[in-house]
Order: C-alpha cells, then structure tokens, then sequence
C-alpha cells in the first residue's frame, strides 16, 4: 500500500519473495523500492505509448517465472499493488495453446472437411481441406455465417438439416456438390450438435467427406473405408504417442523441478546452520579471551616492575587483536542468522559523532594522520549502536589505507536524508573493484606495511548492517587521491535529550572500595580472573559457579551484597536472568544486578532493559565494567 505521497506504507513477505528484494526500510518512496528490483512500475498514473492509463499488466521475471500486476487507486489518495504469480497458470495456458496446435495440425492432414458453427450459424473452426475445397484463404471464413461463405442455391439445399441439427438431432445425409473452380464431388456430410450439461444446443460439429468413388464402384468405396479408418488409427495412434510423450516429460520436468527444490532447501539449511553454530560458539570463544583479558587487566592494575608491565601490555595488546578478529567473525556469523535486530530511535547525531571523532583523533594522530570533524547538529532516526558499529568500520579502512595526510568526518544534506561522509587522502580504488570490496574476505592491495592485513570483513560487516538499517552505502574513489564513503540516514523532526555522560570521579572509585560484590559464573577461568580483577579495585568478592554454590558461601543468599555480576549462559539450560530473580525472591532487600554475555539480541537487551539490570557485552573492557559498577553501586 502506498500513500498519497508516493511512500510505501504496507507489505507483506509475498512481496519481497516475489520482487526478489532484501527487508525494506519503512516510509521509503515506492518508486526507489521497485527500482531496486526487476519489476515494473505501475501506479494508477501510468500510461501506455498512445496515453491511455494502464491499470495492469503482466511481467515474465528473469527466473521464468510469470507475475500479473494491478494497481487499485484509494479514494483517499494514493494506491494499493497487488503483485501475483501467475506463473503455472501461464504455462497452462500455453500448454492449451501448444494443444490447439496440434488439434490443428491433425484436423489439417485429416482427409475431411471439418467445421464447427455456433448456434448462430457463424464459422469459429475450419480445417485446411474445408477451405480448400471452398476455395477460401486461410483463416478468412472464421467469424461469417453459413449464409454468406455459400451461394443462396447451396444454403437452401442444407438448411434443412442444419434446422435438425439445431433440434438436438444427429444428421447425415450426401449430395453431390460442385466449388468454385467447377469441380465436382459426392459429399456425405456429417452433422452433430453440441450439447451442454442441460441439454441446450450451443452449436454444431461438421464432418464432410469425399465419397465419389464410392458412388462409381462399391469395391473402391470400401476399400476407401478402409484406407480412411486405418489412417485414422494412425493418426490417433501417433495423438496418443504424441499425448503420452507430452505427460511423460511433463512428469519428468516436475521430479527435476522437485530435486532441485530440495537441493536448494537443503543448501538454505546448511548455511543457516553453519551461521547459527558460529553464533552459538562465540560465547565459549569469548569464555577465555575475557578470562585472560581480566587477569592481564589486573596485572596492569598493579605496580610491578616495568619489564613485568611492557610484557603484560604487549600480551594485553594480542589479545586484543583476537578479540578484534574473533569479533569480527561472530558479527559476520550473527547478521546472516539475523541473530542482529535494529532498534530505530531518533537521537542527536552529535551524540555520536563528537565520540568517534574524539577516539578516532587519537588513532589518527598515532598513525602519523589527521582526523578533520565538521560538526552536526541534525536529529536522525537510526540504531545509534549499529550506525556507530559502520561509521567506526569506515573511519578505520580510511585510517588502515592512508599513508599520509588526513580523514575527514562530516554530514551533508539533501532534502530530508542526511549523508554522513569519511573522506581520505588515501591510495584510492580502482573503478572495477568498486563493487567487489563490499564482498567478505576482499581486502585492499595497498596499505601500511606497519599494520595488519585483518579479515576483509570490514566493508562487508557494513553493507549487511545497512541493510538491517535500511540505509543506503555509496562510494567514490580517485586512484591516487583517496576514497569517500557515506552512509545516508533518515532525518527526525523531534529526538530525546541525551544523557550526560560523566567521567569516572575520585568519589566513584571510592565506591568500589569495600564493595561486596558476587560473581556468578559457570566457568572457573572466569570466575578467577573477575576474582582478581575486583580485588585489585579493593572489592571483596565472592565467586561462584552455580547457584547452589554461591548459595552455600553466603548463607542462602541472607549475607550483606552490594551488586550480583552473573553471566547469561550457565549449565544445564540456565541463564542468569532467571537466577538473579530466584536470589532476589529469597532475600529481603534486592541486590543490583548486572549481566554479562556474549549475545547480542535485541529481545535479549529489551528484556534485560525492561526488567532494570546493566548489561554488557563480552568481551568485558575492564573500565567499562569499572565505570558501569562505580554507577551501580552508587544508586540510592
């Protein structure tokens, strides 16, 4: 359904399956929807080539399959499409039609006149030897009468028996007859009416064959009689072999059709488990990368000597780079089993410009380069997180392919989409790979020998969000001179006022010390390393790996606690949020909660919002953690 604007409103998945599109964004124009696919447009406004409106039509898809279009204006304005496919009922009509053919190239070499006349007396079948014999072109005696294709003499001596026939009565009868170019012949002609089911008769069925020599000689005519039957056996024995031939490929066509449905069903299943088991893994592959992060955080934590700390920060700094890759493959894997949903809300674009170019300011100036930010002011409806998520991913390839000069971040609008650029003085992209650096695993040729190649999955994390997003990705490169990639957001009228963001204070961490914090988590390696972690903050920490052990170290749950961190994946199909409502059930006053995981759900963080715990996500940044208990903790 579109609206008076032009703005597709409402579809359904029929749609989608039929136009061959990805999920549509809401409220974007029809006219740029179809435009993405291979259909046609047709509105109520459409026209043919002589201006008369076109209100349907149909459309062969390049698949081969059929699809009828209509388009129904709305008195209110606007209109609704109806896309349906018509695919096997075109392919039945053309299988009737390649059956009429071959009726007529039967009825054609069939030595008879043949003929159907309707209740009015109008020629609408006639085969070849009818109208030779009548000395008619071909085709020109359909849709005239009886009274006009003969002469007055010839229409008398039938209408008798035509009068019968009409009556519902069998005729034959033969009379000797002679056409247009003088030839004479004995004809024994051969009348029988059409009946409906109610006993109506709607028209007549014509037989007319040559019996002259029949007449001269009994001997020919029987001989005659049996040339014809013995011709006609042939004939109908080569319809039926012609007929059988016809359901056996059909048959055939529909078991191969059948194969490769499963085939295709079979291949669908096996990529959707393949990206559903690497969603489901990247918890235990995250399980020991955040167990070592902890302990190597809080060795940092601690005043060791200087060869101790550079040994730490460097093992600190691979880890890292794991995390980033195995980050990296667990996006890939979860927005391909659609594990990643988007949470649409209108927010100031400052909000999260003004971060990134403040983190990205510093990697630049790392690298030997400068981030240029032209600040926004516009207020945008996106997912802030998955919009971070690409503008992070673009600022970095800008970075990554650079060798000197500087990045620039900033917005441009056009009409009430707002485009958010990142230029770079870079090496640039060739035109032809224009389209295939969006593809996984493609990475460029060219960038600084300092750094690591990565995955190549950068630009491909990027067009999959956008598609989640329902934003549009363009790119444009000058070899030699550098690259410019933005992504075009919706622009919002009204947007909350955000939060302040305040910076970790003396008397936030003043909190954590003597905090009585209990870890409840099923991994041991975990388990020890928030253990050593929080201690180094000055926490006093209990750590469990069930719920029946914590339960015995702090006196079924009655003991003093200020904050319960509890992992989402425990054993035997438990998750943390119903244990933390079990604990609290059991106790007088309830302990803030805050959970950790490693699935990033958005049922799961609207869950997790609506019931007023934290979450974070795994790999856990320790001063992230710091900051989000420092707030916990310090709540009234």
């Amino acid at each position: 359904m579109v609206n008076a604007d032009g703005v597709l409103e409402l579809w359904n998945r029929r749609f989608l399956e039929l136009s061959g599109l990805a999920p549509v964004a809401a409220h974007r124009p029809f006219a740029e929807v179809i435009a993405d696919s291979e259909l046609h447009l047709l509105t109520p406004a459409s026209r043919d080539v002589n201006g008369r409106p076109v209100q349907e039509c149909e459309q062969r898809l390049y698949d081969g399959r059929v699809l009828e279009i209509r388009t129904h204006p709305l008195p209110t304005g606007g209109f609704v499409n109806t896309f349906t496919d018509i695919t096997e009922r075109y392919q039945h009509a053309e299988a009737l039609s390649e059956s009429e053919r071959w009726i007529r190239l039967i009825t054609d070499h069939v030595p008879a006149l043949i003929a159907y006349l309707n209740a009015d007396l109008v020629y609408e079948f006639t085969n070849k030897v009818y109208e030779q014999w009548y000395c008619w072109p071909r085709g020109v005696m359909l849709g005239q009468s009886l009274r006009e294709v003969h002469s007055e003499q010839h229409y008398q001596r039938l209408e008798a028996y035509v009068a019968r026939a009409l009556a519902g009565e069998s005729v034959t009868f033969e009379f000797a007859e002679t056409n247009i170019n003088n030839q004479e012949r004995y004809m024994l002609r051969s009348y029988v009416p059409n009946r409906l089911a109610t006993g109506e008769v709607v028209g007549i069925f014509v037989l007319i064959r040559d019996i002259t020599e029949r007449r001269r000689t009994a001997e020919a005519l029987h001989q005659a009689y049996q040339n014809l039957e013995l011709r006609v056996r042939e004939r109908t024995a080569e319809l039926t072999t012609l007929n059988d031939q016809l359901l056996r490929e059909i048959d055939e066509r529909r078991r191969v059709e059948s194969r490769l449905r499963e085939a295709k069903l079979e291949a669908e299943q096996a990529n959707l488990s393949k990206t559903k088991f690497l969603a489901a893994v990247s918890h235990d592959l995250l399980q020991p990368l955040n167990a070592a992060r902890l302990f190597t955080s809080a060795l940092l934590e601690r005043r060791e000597p200087m060869a101790n700390e550079i040994l730490v920060r460097n093992v600190s700094n691979s880890l890292e780079d794991v995390e980033n890759l195995l980050g990296t493959l667990v996006d890939i894997s979860k927005l391909d089993a659609g594990v990643i949903k988007a949470d649409i809300a209108p927010f100031a674009l400052s909000e999260l410009l003004e971060n990134l170019a403040a983190e990205y300011t510093q990697v630049a100036r790392s690298e030997g380069l400068e981030l240029h930010f032209i600040g926004c002011s516009a207020l945008v409806r996106s997912d802030i997180q998955l919009l971070a998520r690409i503008l992070r991913n673009l600022l970095s390839n800008a970075i990554r392919y650079t060798y000197s000069g500087r990045v620039v971040l900033g917005c441009r609008r056009h009409h009430q989409r707002l485009s958010i650029e990142v230029w770079d003085s870079g090496m640039g992209i060739a035109e032809n790979r224009l389209e295939e650096i969006f593809q996984e695993f493609k990475r460029g040729d060219v960038q600084r020998p300092d750094q690591d190649r990565g995955l190549g999955l950068g630009l491909a994390i990027v067009e999959k969000i956008a598609g989640i997003l329902g934003h549009r990705i363009h790119v444009r490169s000058w070899p030699g001179r550098g690259s410019m990639f933005s992504v075009e957001v919706p622009i919002s009228a009204t947007a909350p006022k955000a939060l302040p963001n305040p910076l970790m204070s003396e008397p936030m961490l003043e909190r954590l010390r003597g905090a009585r914090v209990w870890v409840l988590d099923n991994d041991a390696a975990i388990c020890a390393g928030m253990r050593t972690l929080l201690e180094a903050w000055g926490c006093v920490v209990v750590t469990a790996l069930s719920e029946q052990d914590l339960a015995r170290q702090v006196d079924n749950y009655h003991q003093d606690a200020d904050l319960l961190i509890a992992d989402y994946h425990l054993d035997d199909e438990q998750n943390g949020v119903d244990a933390v409502a079990r604990i609290n059930a059991r106790r007088a006053c309830t302990i803030p909660a805050m959970m950790i995981t490693a699935n990033y759900s958005n049922e799961l963080k609207l869950q997790i919002r609506e019931l007023g715990h934290t979450l974070m996500h795994k790999p856990v940044r320790p001063m992230k953690l710091k900051t989000a208990m420092s707030h916990l903790l310090g709540r009234p």
